[in-house]
């Protein structure tokens, strides 16, 4: 009932045009049963030899009135019905995509692109066509039924209309466990979609690594498998539909012969006249479309209902970063961070994991300071700088902005503050003006120019033909690593937050780039606070503030010289570095 209380949700939203739609759908269902009488009428009197022109005239209006009426009242209900039915699929679809711009990291590393996208795709179309055409089907299955039920009993003949309807009877219970059956396996097959969908959306990313492994074979004899299972669950679900014309067939044809012996008896024995007989005919054919309705409205309930719970799942799933109401627009009291911070005994645990990642973690960065962030792969470089951003959720008194917790402190408010750039250097398949202008709402081009050079992007981004026209591809991949990297940087820069972040920024980049990007960094960045997580000691020997972490904990802390002095952790990395450079027959900067 869970995803049937979802879509009442929506269409509440819309109530005025689904009861709009509705009526205007009664008086088509209505109107239409005038038909039959009419050509009965007309009959009777070609039988009786009392047929004028006038009444044949009279007749034809009435035809011809019926005619109108549908056709002006099924563009009416389309209209209300199916065009609502999209508008509720792109309220469906945004509410979607905005509840998951609401998680955090922990949701995204749990949950796989490709199943969210099948949700964007297969399940909402699902619920569009049970509230569109769904909704049609199960009104003209209920109400078209009864009202010709209705006249073939109070204008033909009881019996006759009793002895045509008892096959009938065997379709509607026989649909009542019908929807119940098919649940199971279109949840399954949409499953198998998801899985699918995942599973190609991954291959295509990946396509330079499968290429450069040789494993296109490999790659596509696993993708022929699960195509095959997906066509498995497909033909698993689709099966029940598959009998259902086929019964029905054979019900509307034993009706069919019913009425044709017993309607026919009734004819020669003078209890229904030949005018009478066809019109039963006629409204016996006119439950063939109820019928098949009744069966179309179960079959999208049913996979729709599936399609709801599994996006409500989606919706019911809350962040558990703590989220602090964002201010009003005017409202003049916006913090402005001054890039103090403090991490005091910091403790955090990744979903699922017994053992922290961070283990009590405590020091301070005061304003202006380049900070820098060392350690061994898997060390908790990243995360500790994900938590200053509040990616993940944390425990309160743990890290504070300029004096305040950043747990009492707005989302929107802590992050406007940050310039960050990511370690794998994001870039949206979009031009480099706007890609570098992302997080900025006045895109001029000076603007983007200066923050290129500080990059030291610039003069690649003048080499291209459209120059900062150029598109980059899926994830920049028409740029080089370095390319991708200063063009993430060049982004981070034009906020000019009072906190900017680089992680492993410029690892990608020779040592003669990078020397120019972190001079230019120190021009740019004067008086404001720079972290920066990085591998090579060369990049952040000269940084005010050096942190070394070891498995997640404290080890080091103090400036180059002063971790040079205690011949620990921090200088043994140095001069491993040291001595491969020299094997490779460079100097150390």
């Amino acid at each position: 009932m869970d995803g049937l209380k979802f879509l009442f949700s929506y269409i509440r939203k819309h109530k005025w045009k689904y009861i709009i739609g509705i009526i205007i759908l009664f008086i088509v269902d209505y109107v239409s049963l005038y038909i039959p009488e009419a050509i009965g009428a007309i009959t009777d009197g070609l039988n009786t030899r009392t047929l004028d022109f006038k009444v044949i005239l009279h007749q034809v209006l009435i035809i011809a009135a019926v005619g109108i009426t549908l056709a002006v009242g099924r563009f009416f209900w389309r209209y209300f019905i199916i065009i609502t039915a999209r508008k509720v699929e792109r309220d469906v679809r945004n509410d979607l995509f905005v509840h998951l711009e609401t998680l955090d990291v922990e949701y995204y590393n749990a949950h796989k692109t490709g199943g969210l996208m099948a949700h964007f795709t297969n399940d909402v179309n699902s619920i569009r066509m049970a509230i569109g055409p769904g909704v049609i089907s199960a009104f003209d299955a209920v109400v078209m039924t009864f009202l010709v039920v209705f006249r073939m009993i109070t204008h033909i003949s009881v019996a006759l209309t009793l002895m045509a309807l008892v096959p009938m009877l065997l379709i509607l219970f026989g649909e009542l466990g019908f929807g119940k059956l098919i649940q199971k396996p279109f949840k399954e097959s949409q499953e198998a979609y998801e899985e699918l969908t995942d599973y190609t959306q991954e291959s295509i990313s990946g396509v330079q690594v499968i290429k450069s492994f040789v494993r296109e074979d490999a790659q596509i004899k696993e993708f022929l498998i699960r195509n095959e299972t997906m066509k498995k669950k497909n033909l698993k679900a689709i099966k029940y539909q598959a009998l259902e014309e086929p019964l029905l067939s054979f019900v509307i044809g034993l009706s069919s012969l019913i009425t044709l012996i017993f309607g026919g008896y009734l004819t020669l024995v003078g209890d229904i006249s030949l005018g009478d007989f066809v019109a039963f005919n006629q409204f016996l054919g006119m439950l063939v479309w109820p019928m098949l309705a009744a069966g179309d409205a179960i079959i999208m309930l049913s996979r729709a209902t599936a399609s709801a719970k599994r996006i409500q799942k989606i919706m019911n799933a809350k962040t558990e970063v703590v989220i602090i109401e964002e201010p009003e627009e005017n409202d003049t009291n916006e913090l402005i961070l001054e890039g103090n911070i403090e991490f005091r005994n910091l403790i955090f645990f990744h979903k699922g994991q017994l053992e922290p990642t961070i283990k009590n973690v405590s020091f301070k960065i005061e304003k202006g300071q380049t900070v820098a962030v060392v350690g061994r792969t898997g060390s908790g470089k990243s995360t500790l700088i994900n938590l200053l951003l509040h990616l993940y959720p944390i425990g309160a008194n743990m890290i504070f902005a300029d004096g305040k917790d950043i747990c009492t402190i707005p989302l929107t408010q802590l992050r406007s503050q940050i310039a960050y750039v990511p370690q794998d250097n994001f870039l949206f398949s979009d031009s480099l003006q706007n890609n570098i202008a992302f997080g900025i709402q006045k895109k001029e081009i000076e603007i983007i120019m200066n923050a290129a050079k500080d990059a030291c992007i610039h003069d690649n981004i003048m080499d291209f033909p459209q120059q900062y026209e150029t598109i980059v591809g899926e994830r920049g991949v028409t740029l080089s690593g370095g390319q991708k990297q200063r063009s993430s940087i060049a982004r981070a820069l034009i906020k000019e937050a009072p906190i900017l972040i680089l992680d492993d920024s410029l690892s990608a980049v020779d040592t003669d780039t990078e020397e120019r990007v972190l001079n230019n960094l120190r021009e740019s960045r004067a008086g404001k606070t720079t972290i920066m997580i990085a591998h090579r000691i060369s990049t952040i020997q000269h940084a005010d503030l050096i942190v070394v972490l070891n498995d997640g904990e404290l080890a080091e802390i103090g400036n180059h010289q002063e971790l040079m002095n205690k011949y620990g952790l921090y200088r043994g990395m140095y001069e491993k570095q040291q001595l491969e450079m020299r094997r490779e027959g460079g100097i150390l900067a």
